[in-house]
């Protein structure tokens, strides 16, 4: 009976498809915490497969947690992102579970970069990290604290989804 059990269990493993990226028409859902100097917050994006290894798709963050001297409202705290990615995953043929993905972004608040990493466990869920970088600044002022938050470096880690 365990021999039985053990067969069964094997094939049911092989037959479990948990690509990556899939190409034209694959749908990405991402949620996770983000990390950066002087407060934390909450990013979600999400991505559509336009060919093999491209994707474009939007972000959003917003930051919850702000050191306490400064004074933040919602449109200081909120942006929003469209994002192009090129997924490496099956060029670098690393796993067919794992995405490498390298992209740009043209935010409310700046122009920027990514390169970000996905791993399936199952066929509809795994997780990521991206750490994000701006590349050109809409603002040079000082005394705006979007400036602040969403001018540096930081990092994305959190679960995702295929759609």
């Amino acid at each position: 009976m365990k021999n039985l059990f053990l067969v069964i269990a094997l094939i049911s493993m092989s037959l479990v498809n948990a690509q990556a990226f899939e190409g034209k028409d694959d749908t990405k859902f991402q949620v996770g915490a983000n990390f950066q100097d002087g407060a934390t917050g909450i990013n979600v994006s999400y991505d559509y497969g336009l060919g093999e290894n491209m994707s474009v798709g939007i972000s959003s963050s917003y930051a919850l947690g702000i050191n306490g001297d400064v004074d933040a409202d919602f449109g200081d705290r909120f942006d929003l992102k469209a994002r192009f990615n090129a997924n490496l995953g099956n060029v670098l043929n690393i796993d067919e579970n794992f995405d490498f993905y390298p992209g740009l972004s043209l935010s409310l608040k700046n122009f920027g970069g990514h390169v970000g990493a996905r791993y399936f466990f199952s066929e509809g869920f795994g997780i990521y990290s991206e750490a994000t970088f701006p590349l050109a600044k809409y603002s040079n002022d000082k005394t705006d604290i979007g400036y602040y938050l969403y001018n540096q470096f930081v990092l994305n880690i959190g679960a995702v989804f295929n759609l």
